[in-house]
């Protein structure tokens, strides 16, 4: 176990050259970042969790009945002892051949049959008043943090300078803003990843699983190897346009269609000019090209821009889906909840 962490943390591949992880343990005159610190994150991210809870049964929930959004799901299929073993066992969506066969077995004509398959899929979906509450919580979040991150960040140099991102680089102390802005950042995604497992299954269960551990691993690799000043600029501009998109999603809930429609056309715009412009001129310039020339590249170096530089394909692939329903959207003349993007 001691060689297969000595392995992991090799100096030579998380750090410069020259640079040992003795020169970054905190003294009385600076703080660094330090792996442990992370630790923090798992307690905190089960408190985050219940704090949801919390907030969906005694703020979201409310507000949701206050706006006349139903509690009650879709039709229940009736209760079947076969046809549940078929759903639950071996598959949600039988073809033809096991349709006729069900159909001899109960007596039931296979429309019949066909329907119950329907209604039982749609108990699976949650309804929409869970859907307004879920959302309602993560934009309180994305709302909160994105407005700290913006009154922490204006006050810093590298906000206006990314060459500060590296100047001094890795020797750059860790303040307590950075540290609270990382932690909560990763506690979120964290109690994210755990609730997906509680929560009702979704259909794009693996996309958002996905989406969660990339996220985790780029707050805690920029973290454990002091690249927390360009992380805090990559976590406030993902922060701004997710505001938007939970906003529209609350909108279509409540049937405002017409804030929904404008909600989503501002978070497109805002995606759009944000990840396929901001990010590549302000970010990835200042990974790839100001941090080489103050700096220079070390193998973590690689692997950091390496992971940026597939987030910034991610970018693309969902701004084609933001397009697509925009068109889908104009061509029906409303945005409704089956096309609005479930991750971004």
């Amino acid at each position: 176990m001691a060689g297969i962490l000595a392995w992991f943390w090799n100096e030579r591949f998380w750090l410069p050259h020259n640079v040992t992880w003795a020169d970054l343990k905190n003294t009385d005159e600076a703080t660094f970042p330090q792996a442990e610190d992370l630790y923090l994150a798992c307690p905190l991210a089960f408190c985050i969790f219940m704090i949801r809870l919390v907030f969906e049964r005694f703020i979201a929930r409310p507000c949701a009945i206050g706006l006349k959004i139903q509690a009650n799901g879709p039709q229940k299929a009736q209760p079947n002892a076969i046809l549940e073993k078929v759903f639950t066992a071996i598959t949600k969506h039988p073809d033809e051949k096991r349709l006729e066969g069900l159909s001899k077995q109960l007596d039931w004509d296979v429309r019949t049959i066909q329907r119950w398959f329907r209604q039982r899929r749609n108990q699976e979906k949650p309804s929409t008043l869970a859907r307004f509450c879920e959302s309602m919580w993560r934009f309180t979040f994305y709302l909160y943090i994105f407005t700290y991150g913006v009154r922490f960040l204006k006050k810093t140099p590298w906000l206006w300078n990314t060459k500060e991102c590296w100047y001094n680089y890795p020797y750059q102390p860790l303040t307590v803003d950075i540290h609270y802005y990382y932690i909560l950042e990763l506690s979120f995604y964290l109690s994210l990843l755990f609730s997906q497992f509680t929560d009702i299954r979704r259909k794009d269960f693996l996309l958002m699983f996905l989406h969660h551990v990339a996220t985790i691993s780029l707050i805690t690799f920029s973290y454990v190897n002091n690249m927390a000043r360009v992380g805090t600029l990559v976590m406030c501009l993902h922060d701004a346009a997710d505001v938007l998109i939970e906003a529209a999603k609350m909108a279509n809930y409540a049937k405002c269609q017409i804030l929904c429609n404008l909600l989503f056309a501002m978070f497109a715009i805002l995606f759009i000019s944000s990840r396929l412009g901001v990010y590549p001129v302000w970010i990835l310039n200042t990974t790839l090209f100001e941090s080489w020339e103050i700096v220079g590249p070390y193998p973590s170096w690689w692997v950091f821009n390496l992971l940026l530089i597939l987030l910034q394909l991610l970018h693309s692939f969902w701004s084609y889906l933001i397009v697509r329903t925009a068109c889908r959207a104009i061509s029906k003349g409303k945005v409704s909840h089956c096309t609005l993007l479930p991750c971004v």
